[in-house]
Order: structure tokens, then C-alpha cells, then sequence
């Protein structure tokens, strides 16, 4: 990259750049960087079009491009991840929020005044925190508690709720498959690792190189969580609550129904997302 560039200069010079690598969307993957580095929106980079970019700057977004080159997430190298409308601070030891999960906290928020209009939510796996702090930003009256049993995760989670000044959330270091948190709850929120080893060598490298196996797989069958949620839901919900557990593509939706089912529940609903995927399943006690 030349010493000094107007930003339009650094966007057609990074355009080609990952087009020679084969990335898919070449020009966004520089309007991100730029994005980032400079805090602003895609429409301001193309306003300050022949704006020169700082050498500081430039020594910053060139070791960005190194990090991209090798497929590293473009969330993980800037640091935030958007979910929900709000930003959330990412690094590798948190999944990087996906969009398709906002539809889970759709439907929470759809369904709450109906339980109770002050619920009690348990947010299962809660990673960065971008579901439980979401649920206790969109509901003010609400109490939530994020699990997670890896404490640098729940780390990086209460940095995002104070970032995000959440003060109804807290998170808690506890592994589900070995125990179970104390008191009952309205709304259990689940988007547990799901995806069966077998399936694992078609992940995208972006995501099987980077981001952590622990929270994208049980090493079995992609079903172990739900099988242990389908037993500890009577001591988990609340008379009449509702868990909502994230689901993988295909007949995985299905699959989780019938293990539901075989536990005595049949209330349940099926949630198609934004693409006509089933991708959240709703049980009901």
C-alpha cells in the first residue's frame, strides 16, 4: 500500500486486493475495515472521499488486511459485532453474534406479557452476552441471568453490559450439562452448539479456524443440549414459561421436537427466520 492515500484510493486498492485472494464480496470487505477504523458509516467514507488517511492510521489498516488475508473474522479483528442495533466488544473466546439470532429475541419479546410482564430470563450459553443484554435492555422490568461456562466469555459479557449500562443482567461461570442454576424462570433463551462433529469440515474456514469449537459443537450429534434442557425444563420454568432454543438448518428442527415430545411436552411451536428456515423451536410447560 502507497504511504499516503485518499480513502477512494485505499478502497479501489482493497477492492483488488481480495478480489486477487477470492474473497466473495471484495469491496465490502474494505468498506468494513474502513468503517471500523475510522467509526463512521459507508455513506460518510464515500462523502470524504479524497479525506487522506493518517499514517497511524494506515500502520493500523494494514495489519488488519494481514489479519483478513489469513480469513480471520473481520468481528474479531475490529473487536465489535452488531446485534440487535447495539454494539458488542467480540474476540475469539465469544461466538460472533449472526443475525438469525435476533429472531429468537423477537419472539421472546412477543411472548412475554402473556407469562408474566416482569419475567425471570435465563439465557443459557450467553457468550458475549448479545441475547441476555438485549432481553434486559428491550424489557427494563425484566431480571435476566446469562450462563456460560467459560468464564473468559462471561468476562468479555459484563464488559458489554456495562459498556451497555444493562443493570438488570448478570452472568454466572456454570456449565449446564454437569448443573443447574437455583430458581425457576419465565423465559429460558438457548443458542446451544448444535453443529454434529461430522459437519464440521463443511464450516466455513472463517469460522472453523477462528472462532470457538466449544460454542459451535457438542462433538456428538449437535443434540446433546437439547436433550439435557428436554430434562431439566421442570425444574427450569416457571408454570405456564417458555424456553426458546436456536436450531441448525435442515431437519434439525424435527429432531428437537421429537426429543421434546418424548419428555411429555406438546406445546410447541416452530419459528421460520427471515430466509424461510426453521431456526427457533418454542416449548411451553
Amino acid at each position: 500500500m502507497p504511504r499516503s492515500w485518499r480513502l477512494i484510493d485505499i478502497i479501489k486498492w482493497g477492492e483488488q486486493f481480495f478480489k486477487d485472494r477470492d474473497f466473495d464480496n471484495p469491496r465490502s470487505e474494505i468498506e468494513w475495515l474502513l468503517c471500523s477504523l475510522l467509526k463512521t458509516n459507508r455513506l460518510e467514507i464515500y462523502l470524504k472521499y479524497d479525506m487522506p488517511l493518517s499514517h497511524e492510521k494506515l500502520r493500523t489498516l494494514r495489519s488488519w488486511i494481514k489479519r483478513r488475508e489469513k480469513k480471520e473474522p473481520l468481528q474479531y479483528i475490529t473487536g465489535v459485532c452488531e446485534f440487535y442495533g447495539r454494539e458488542f466488544y467480540v474476540n475469539s473466546d465469544v461466538l460472533i453474534p449472526r443475525p438469525e439470532t435476533e429472531r429468537i429475541v423477537d419472539i421472546a419479546l412477543e411472548h412475554y406479557k402473556k407469562i408474566n410482564p416482569k419475567p425471570s430470563i435465563l439465557d443459557i450459553g450467553s457468550g458475549s452476552g448479545c441475547i441476555s443484554i438485549t432481553m434486559a435492555l428491550e424489557i427494563s422490568d425484566s431480571k435476566v441471568l446469562g450462563l456460560d461456562s467459560s468464564s473468559s466469555a462471561n468476562n468479555i459479557a459484563r464488559e458489554n453490559s456495562l459498556k451497555l449500562e444493562a443493570k438488570n443482567v448478570s452472568f454466572d461461570d456454570i456449565d449446564i450439562l454437569s448443573n443447574c442454576p437455583d430458581g425457576r424462570f419465565d423465559i429460558v433463551i438457548s443458542n446451544p452448539p448444535y453443529i454434529p462433529k461430522g459437519e464440521l469440515k463443511t464450516i466455513m474456514t472463517d469460522v472453523i479456524n477462528f472462532e470457538p469449537h466449544i460454542a459451535l459443537t457438542d462433538f456428538v450429534d449437535g443434540l446433546t443440549f437439547y436433550r439435557r434442557y428436554a430434562k431439566l425444563c421442570e425444574h427450569l420454568l416457571t408454570d405456564n414459561g417458555i424456553i426458546l432454543l436456536e436450531v441448525g438448518l435442515g431437519n434439525h428442527c424435527a429432531k428437537v421436537e421429537k426429543i421434546f415430545r418424548r419428555e411429555g411436552y406438546n406445546n410447541i411451536n416452530r419459528y421460520k427466520d427471515f430466509n424461510d428456515d426453521e431456526r427457533v423451536i418454542l416449548i411451553q410447560h
